[in-house]
């Protein structure tokens, strides 16, 4: 068994030269392109051949792919409690192995809904909601409230990595057939993603344990930071606006997603239309999460989650009236560009507001509202376009409902713990402060 590497609080002359939590990020997204096969886009890839191997009609496969997105959700508690509990490696390299076996499995599945039931729902489970906790996670333990520019650069390379899957698995699919591909990835999972988290993934133990008294005062964060508890951090409005409007995002990114060419096709474009708008949405989107993250150091994460959020709302009330190109790549840059901010904001917001001592139980119930919103998304945008042959109608109303949740993030207070040492009070209680 390897020994765990020591990992202490670097001094301000230790961060200057170089921050271990660095190589960090670089497993942490990693960690995150494991989850390919257990998120929509990844068994997207699979989907038709799929079908026609296992003789499986369509609409029963949707449902089935439904309820096992909503089951495996609830994969996000455990997974945030076993990282409190264990650390971020020892659970990281659980969870590649037993997605890494899952797929292995699924690969040689040869019918049956039941069990095609119980593999979908193991690879959401594995991937989309727990590999996802603990990649978030390990950022967050990493960086706690300084985690801002750590996101930025973690999201980055998340674009990076699942274009660049998406190219091969696609390749491999269409070449070899998916039973292949989803092979090459367990043998990916088992024989390189678990051994690089046993190697070089690390985590401040001690200090995510202690309180966060860093010198340095961010934007929008009080200077007694403590850590909050799941149950104080649930309390606090900053945890349901921030989890709801990322939530929103998801419901979203999720429907049009899935009807992006059909929504297209409603305003008079292509295929080869969707295409480019597709690759000027991931380009725009790389730009604002490198934005996103330099700006976080700078502006409170309120401000920049209630921009992003009114730019996204001013996206969605736009592309019904997008009828020429121009209007078109408007639309591609905005939401894109709106995307990758509340990205970044997603992934840095809990360890800003909260602390680190209880980041993953906190990641997980967020990550848990948004794994919910994403599955029911596709539903809502399949029944407004059967119900007025439009999908207009949602966008507008999602696009009221965004901008509300924009101005709520603009005014929200931050969470801001108080230490009372009087015995009057709790030792801590969550006091809400306006910040600037």
């Amino acid at each position: 068994m390897i020994p765990q590497p020591s990992f202490t609080a670097p001094s301000s002359k230790t961060r200057r030269s170089f921050d271990y939590g660095w190589v960090n990020v670089i497993l942490a997204a990693l960690l995150m392109l494991a989850t390919l096969p257990g998120r929509t886009q990844g068994l997207g890839l699979i989907t038709e051949s799929l079908l026609r191997d296992l003789h499986i009609d369509r609409i029963a496969y949707a449902n089935i792919n439904l309820w096992a997105t909503l089951l495996g959700a609830l994969f996000c508690f455990p997974a945030g409690y076993l990282i409190d509990r264990f650390g971020v490696r020892p659970v990281a390299t659980a969870f590649v192995l037993l997605l890494s076996l899952t797929v292995w499995r699924m690969s040689s599945f040869t019918g049956g809904i039941v069990g095609l039931f119980v593999l979908l729902l193991l690879t959401r489970a594995l991937g989309q909601s727990a590999l996802s906790v603990v990649s978030i996670t390990a950022v967050g333990k990493s960086f706690g409230r300084r985690s801002g520019p750590a996101m930025g650069i973690y999201s980055f390379l998340l674009s990076i990595f699942f274009v660049m899957a998406f190219i091969a698995v696609g390749a491999t699919v269409t070449g070899r057939g998916w039973r292949v591909a989803w092979v090459q990835i367990a043998v990916g999972l088992a024989f390189v993603v678990a051994p690089l988290s046993v190697v070089f993934l690390r985590e401040n133990r001690n200090q995510a344990d202690a309180p966060e008294t860093d010198s340095t005062q961010l934007p929008g964060v009080g200077s007694a930071a403590v850590s909050f508890s799941l149950q104080l951090a649930l309390r606090t409005p900053a945890f349901w606006i921030f989890g709801l409007a990322t939530a929103m995002f998801g419901l979203v990114s999720s429907g049009l997603g899935l009807f992006n060419e059909a929504v297209l096709a409603e305003h008079g474009f292509d295929q080869t239309a969707f295409h480019n708008f597709l690759a000027v949405t991931t380009l725009a989107a790389l730009i604002g999460q490198l934005l996103c993250g330099w700006l976080a150091l700078r502006r409170p994460m309120r401000r920049l989650m209630g921009i992003a959020m009114l730019l996204y709302s001013v996206a969605l009330v736009w592309l019904p009236f997008v009828k020429t190109f121009a209007r078109l790549w408007t639309f591609a840059v905005l939401i894109g560009v709106a995307g990758g901010f509340i990205t970044v904001m997603f992934f840095a917001i809990w360890g800003h507001a909260f602390g680190r001592a209880h980041l993953g139980r906190i990641q997980g119930a967020a990550q848990i509202l948004t794994v919910l919103a994403s599955a029911i998304g596709p539903l809502l945008f399949a029944k407004c376009a059967a119900a007025t042959g439009s999908y207009t109608p949602l966008l507008l109303g999602l696009a009221v409902i965004v901008m509300m949740l924009g101005i709520a993030a603009w005014n929200v207070s931050m969470p801001k713990p108080a230490q009372v040492g009087d015995g009057s009070v709790p030792a801590m209680a969550v006091v809400s402060q306006p910040q600037s």
